[in-house]
């Protein structure tokens, strides 16, 4: 951390290396406590004495004997037998499981007696197995004499057949430093085993948790198995030994029988590992000498005297200062008896405690800038009220407080008022669960005690009145295909103290639930789990909206091969109806070039067409249409039109007469009037005996004339849209061909833009074409205009009709 860092930066930085180091006696501490209070009470019995009086008779056996003191509790502790259970004279009377539990196989994933803790009966047959280790480590010498003991200790209960004892060294490998039941020629092999990944007991130490190894063939895959076969053990433990700082010890039990270590052989082999703590652990290492500064005893007791008497909310800090004399921290060294903070510690409890420890985020704060100012200046401070906010049990607290601090010597004395915020904090987690359709719930291993949210009942579709379902009842609810994966969740959680995020599914009166349970697990001491907690959520709406987002998506990718297969085959027909030539084309005495390019947008195909054939009598018959519509429907049409068109014109009909029967056609060949086809259509016949043009047009645009250097838009004959009405008359319209006119018929789609007027497009390529033909591009014309067109957003078709002149005869 750099140098420039603030105090109160710095201060919890040093904060969390001092919890680091005293966690290890917290725990140790955590995991004795209830060891010495049994054997005070056995003590108390036997002896008639107080419990004072019980503990000094323990540090004195201690003494005496020379064990420490949690060897002679276990030892008294080995000495109690279990009452026999009292006789009756009638039948036992049945015992009686909560109302819808289901009697679950005790291997059973969903069997409550797997994970319950602190069973009386367990406890009374672990007390003289942990006795006799407890007496048997006080005449051991060595690593071995200690595998050796705790083989022959628990290989009866625990089915231990193995044991090997593993020291960390300081340049990180392991050494065997005790075994028993392995032969010599395998613990020589395994004496030294450097730093390297997949080694279990290297695990156990550096992560300070037990590892259970119980399935063979997924351990060989993750581990380096230790025997000869690797699975001569098909269950192996390896527990970190505690001690004073990180871990420096792992013991490993190993079993020849395969199957899980049992919830109360796990607690028994996590306590065995703990009382090998004396024989096995480093040097302990010496305290801090500014954790036990001295405290000026009178003037705090007078302060707390005076606190005694307040009412509400007031404490006596006292500074805690760095060498340079910066304050670093403050400790509370009294408090009033009404003091609560936001985890709802009072009083007493909250003497001793440090701000920085107790409080982290106040650090850097006005608060903190108000004490210190206080306790430098001597003014009083009184700050606005402020949110101060803390997790408790995983759920976020928010409480508003307004502080005051006065200085005191060299004390602050703060009082403060809380602004209750509870009714609205439990308004907003019940509309949190409501909105989120989620509830918690919490289950306590020790006591055996369920507790759901009122929100959970709603999501399992469950009485209230019936109180929360048991584990044994929950595959009752389960889908069959579910029970696997949430049967390793559950293990995971209650056996392993893991976190898990699982979805299943459950069956009830109103059809199939899609739900989720995100838990974790509180762990003692030994990381055995004694409570769990965590939160049910519904997700059957977003499931249903998952499934139909599925199907839609599958409708749409139906639909689209669906029209992706019709816009090949219409393609494979228009390309049969319709071949587009590789160059220009000689009819009649005229040159003929086409060109047809398809919208480069959507996947149907237009109905645009062309025709260019000669007639009986040496004429040339000319047509370009336009099919309103795409798909099979415009091809169909299309076809029709050019079919029809073809026949009646080499039968010798007029061009107005063929566009009268089209238009007919098209009106009495809809199977629905109200969707019709239509199209339009400009149709010319050159006769080359005279280089006369007959034209007539069905609502298309009117043809180019390109003559010398001036391009016109030809005069149009009357012609309405094919396929619009019965009463409709068609015009015909008469043009004398000169050599060198270019004649083009072309469809809307060489002319059009979104939002232009047709007019601009008109204009744009009358000026297009005259110069393309300044600039020698007149063979190949059509095509050239139809390339220009870089995005076409419609089918383009440009039919250039073209007279020799007598250069290009010569």
């Amino acid at each position: 951390m750099g140098e420039g860092a603030a105090p109160e930066v710095l201060a919890l930085a040093k904060v969390v290396a001092r919890l680091r180091s005293e966690v290890i006696d917290l725990e140790g501490i955590a995991a004795t406590a209830a060891v010495v209070e049994r054997a005070k009470g056995v003590l108390m019995a036997r002896a008639g004495v107080s419990a004072e009086a019980a503990y000094e008779m323990l540090l004195d056996r201690a003494g005496v004997r020379g064990h420490t003191v949690l060897e002679e509790c276990w030892i008294a502790l080995g000495q109690v037998r279990p009452h026999p259970p009292p006789a009756t004279d009638g039948p036992s009377p049945p015992t009686t499981a909560p109302t819808g539990d289901r009697k679950e196989p005790a291997g059973s994933a969903f069997s409550r007696r797997r994970y319950l803790v602190g069973r009386r009966d367990a406890d009374a047959a672990l007390r003289p197995l942990l006795a006799r280790l407890a007496a048997g480590l006080t005449a051991t010498h060595g690593g071995d004499d200690i595998a050796e003991l705790l083989r022959s200790v628990f290989g009866g209960a625990a089915g231990v057949d193995a044991v090997m004892i593993y020291s960390l060294t300081a340049a990180g490998s392991l050494e065997l430093t005790g075994h028993a039941g392995i032969g010599e020629a395998l613990a020589e092999r395994w004496r030294h085993v450097p730093p390297l990944s997949g080694v279990a007991a290297h695990e156990a130490i550096a992560g300070r948790r037990a590892l259970w190894l119980e399935d063979p063939e997924q351990d060989a895959r993750r581990y380096l198995l230790i025997g000869d076969p690797p699975d001569r053990w098909p269950a192996r433990a390896w527990l970190p030994v505690p001690g004073d700082g990180p871990a420096k010890a792992a013991i490993g039990f190993l079993r020849a029988r395969p199957g899980p270590f049992a919830a109360d052989t796990r607690a028994l082999l996590r306590q065995a590992a703990r009382l090998c703590q004396g024989p096995l652990a480093t040097p302990e290492r010496p305290r801090d000498a500014a954790d036990e500064g001295a405290r000026d005893s009178a003037e705090v007791a007078s302060v707390q005297r005076i606190l005694e008497a307040l009412v509400g909310s007031a404490i006596l800090l006292t500074p805690l200062r760095s060498e340079t004399g910066e304050v670093e921290d403050y400790r509370i060294d009294a408090a009033a008896p009404e003091s609560v903070d936001v985890a709802g510690r009072r009083g007493k409890e909250l003497v001793g405690r440090r701000i920085l420890e107790t409080y982290p985020t106040v650090a850097g704060t006005a608060l903190w800038e108000g004490y210190l100012e206080t306790l430098t200046t001597g003014t009083g401070y009184e700050g606005e009220p402020f949110t101060y906010e803390e997790v408790l049990s995983g759920v976020p607290h928010q409480s508003v407080y307004s502080v005051r601090a006065s200085r005191l010597g060299d004390h602050l004395v703060v009082s403060w008022i809380r602004h209750d915020t509870s009714e609205r904090e439990a308004r907003r987690l019940a509309d949190m669960q409501r909105l989120g359709n989620l509830g918690w719930a919490g289950w306590n291993l020790a006591t055996d005690t369920i507790t759901w949210s009122d929100q959970v009942y709603a999501i399992f579709d469950r009485d209230p009145r019936e109180g929360p379902m048991s584990l044994e009842e929950l595959p009752q609810h389960l889908l069959p295909d579910d029970l696997p994966s949430l049967g390793t969740a559950v293990q995971w959680l209650l056996r392993e103290g893991e976190p898990i995020d699982q979805p299943f599914r459950i069956a009830t009166v109103h059809g199939v639930r899609h739900l989720r349970i995100v838990a974790e697990a509180q762990t003692d001491a030994d990381g055995t789990p004694v409570e769990v907690h965590g939160f049910f959520q519904d997700l059957s709406a977003q499931r249903a909206a998952e499934l139909a987002l599925l199907e839609s998506e599958r409708a749409v990718l139906l639909q689209r091969g669906m029209l992706q297969a019709e816009r090949a085959l219409a393609a494979r027909l228009q390309d049969t109806l319709l071949p587009i030539p590789e160059q220009s084309l000689e009819l009649a005495g005229l040159c003929i070039d086409v060109a047809y390019v398809p919208a480069d947008r959507g996947i149907n195909v237009g109905g645009d067409w062309y025709s260019a054939i000669e007639l009986p009598d040496k004429s040339a018959l000319f047509v370009v249409g336009d099919v309103a519509g795409h798909g099979l429907a415009a091809v169909g049409t299309m076809a029709q039109l050019r079919f029809t068109t073809k026949g009646m014109t080499v039968t010798g009909s007029a061009l107005p007469d063929v566009l009268r029967r089209l238009n007919s056609l098209l009106l009495h060949t809809a199977s629905d009037p109200a969707a019709t086809a239509t199209a339009t259509m400009v149709m010319a016949r050159y006769q080359p005996w005279d280089r006369r043009l007959i034209w007539v047009r069905a609502g298309h645009l009117p043809p180019l004339l390109i003559r010398g250097d001036r391009a016109n838009f030809l005069d149009q004959p009357q012609g309405r849209l094919l396929g619009a009405t019965f009463d409709a008359s068609y015009g015909q319209a008469v043009l004398d061909l000169l050599p060198g006119d270019h004649l083009l018929l072309y469809t809307d789609g060489l002319v059009e833009e979104p939002g232009e007027d047709i007019e601009i497009g008109l204009e744009r390529l009358a000026a297009a074409t005259l110069r393309l033909l300044r600039e020698g591009g007149g063979e190949t014309l059509a095509r050239t205009l139809a390339a220009l067109c870089t995005s076409s957003r419609d089918d383009i078709c440009v039919l250039d009709i073209h007279v020799p002149d007598a250069k290009e005869t010569a």
